[in-house]
């Protein structure tokens, strides 16, 4: 590239020119509109055209996001929350090797936040060390809590997962631009972006936006059934004090609506009822993805069973200590006695005998740790497992398994800290709370060459997936590969998970 370009780096997409800046060495277009604003009219509608724009549009500073309540404050320091005002919420951030480039790789994240938190600009997610290495990154965002996944029964579904559908389509028209390959996108995304993904994958919306997909943290398991998002839709309307009817619902406020989706999931997730919820009681996502029948015609698992996206392939993981993310930093894990295990166990379906394999494998561990494992299996090591199982195309498995020094060393490899390792942010010191103030760029390292070798060449580096030698690798300092790692745990979830 020329100094000019470096300097002033310029290009042109299909609403207009636009004027970027250099980060990390690296030239990103910040900012992007890939849809309208999904206010007035097209509040709570599938997501509209972007209007095209005269001149040049400033691409140097991160785009509004979209309207969300605050984590919860325990997580608080271990994810921080960016929070942009405006109305052009559906946007999206590029970073290239070289806009004058042709035929890159293209990764596109798809960021996590238990579909109520997050954007694409958080700073773990800066694509220039991608960019540094030969890939063109993108990060999204998309509609979050009841404004993009409450359903209401009246033809109108997943419109968070259609605004990633048309993010992934504006990448298919534009990102030649920025010097991508269109056939050449794979897209990847933790924890609730991980299981947007796994739910893109059986969307006949979603069909040949993308030839390979990472699953981080998140499969099918949490996908709702549409009784089910009815009892959630009936519940928040009635706090709201409207008919459940999209009418109704959007001629409050954003922020009212906000509000009140923050209230509904924080009952769900800190009382959860039963009788009240049903299965979102151990499932804790009132506002996920929804099988509707139209946008989604069957649950996702199913449709990998029956073939589909069998030309994607995958790269498919979790993390060794996930669910201490939920016990750690609260303190809870302090305060699981057995009986409290026997209980939480029990409501998984996990037998005594299940427990008492975790306990052979923990022989110093206390009743908290045990709990950990156990619920870390169930909500993201299985669900992974059955992703694998299910898919007919090509598959990889890893574990993430760095053992995060924070919390005096009780965090663990828990829920979301594969991220800064994977995109070699470890510079982000509000990262630091999750990974330690002295992260290994050795895991780094290895985990973000992974990556970068699937996303470059197909292929992480290790053998391929199958139900016979369930080959998996192990992502620390270095990368190990083994066969059926934890095989007698993985076992007990057989016909229960």
């Amino acid at each position: 590239m020329s100094e000019a370009t470096q300097v002033r780096p310029t290009v042109q997409v299909e609403g207009g020119r636009l004027v970027g800046t250099i980060d990390h060495g690296v030239p990103a277009f910040l900012g992007i509109p890939y849809a309208a604003p999904p206010f007035g009219p097209n509040r709570m509608q599938p997501p509209q055209p972007a209007e095209p724009w005269d001149g040049e549009r400033d691409a140097t500073a991160y785009g509004p996001t979209a309207p969300k309540g605050d984590y919860p404050p325990q997580y608080a320091p271990l994810f921080p929350e960016i929070t942009i005002p405006g109305e052009d919420v559906l946007n999206l951030n590029v970073w290239t090797p070289d806009p004058q480039a042709t035929g890159l790789p293209v990764l596109v994240w798809i960021h996590g936040g238990s579909f109520m938190n997050g954007s694409g600009s958080v700073a773990a997610y800066r694509g220039s060390s991608f960019a540094r290495d030969g890939v063109v990154c993108v990060t999204i965002n998309y509609r979050l809590g009841a404004e993009g996944f409450l359903y209401l029964g009246d033809g109108v579904a997943n419109v968070g997962l259609l605004d990633q559908i048309a993010a992934l389509q504006w990448v298919q028209r534009n990102i030649a631009a920025f010097g991508g390959d269109p056939d050449r996108v794979t897209v990847a995304g933790e924890s609730a972006g991980s299981m947007s993904i796994t739910t893109l994958l059986a969307m006949p919306g979603a069909r040949g936006l993308f030839r390979q997909a990472v699953l981080e943290s998140g499969a099918a398991a949490h996908t709702l059934a549409p009784d089910v998002a009815l009892t959630v839709s009936r519940f928040f309307a009635e706090a709201l004090g409207v008919e459940p009817t999209r009418e109704a619902i959007t001629a409050l406020p954003v922020d009212q609506v906000v509000a009140a989706a923050s209230a509904l999931v924080e009952e769900v997730q800190t009382a959860p009822d039963p009788a009240k919820w049903g299965s979102l009681a151990l499932s804790l996502l009132p506002f996920a993805p929804v099988v509707d029948g139209d946008t989604l015609p069957e649950h996702p698992l199913d449709a990998l069973a029956g073939g589909a996206s069998s030309d994607v392939a995958l790269l498919v993981g979790s993390n060794n200590d996930e669910a201490r993310l939920f016990v750690v930093p609260n303190g809870a894990i302090d305060f699981i006695d057995e009986a409290v295990l026997t209980a939480a166990a029990t409501g998984y379906g996990a037998s005594d005998e299940a427990v008492a394999t975790y306990r052979a494998n923990r022989a110093d561990a206390g009743h908290g740790d045990v709990m950990a494992a156990v619920v870390s299996d169930w909500f993201f090591r299985i669900p992974a497992i059955r992703v694998a199982e299910a898919h007919a195309g090509p598959t990889w498995m890893y574990r993430f398994d760095y053992w995060s020094p924070s919390f005096e060393g009780r965090l663990g490899a828990c829920h979301a800290t594969e991220v800064p390792f994977v995109f070699d942010t470890l510079d982000d010191v509000t990262a630091h709370p999750l990974i330690g103030t002295s992260p290994p760029q050795a895991v780094a390292d290895t985990a973000h060459a992974a990556w970068v070798r699937f996303v470059a060449d197909g292929d992480p580096g290790w053998p391929q997936y199958d139900t016979g030698a369930r080959t998996t690798a192990l992502i620390d300092e270095q990368l190990t590969v083994v066969d059926d790692p934890d095989g007698a745990e993985r076992e007990v979830w057989t016909g229960r998970r």
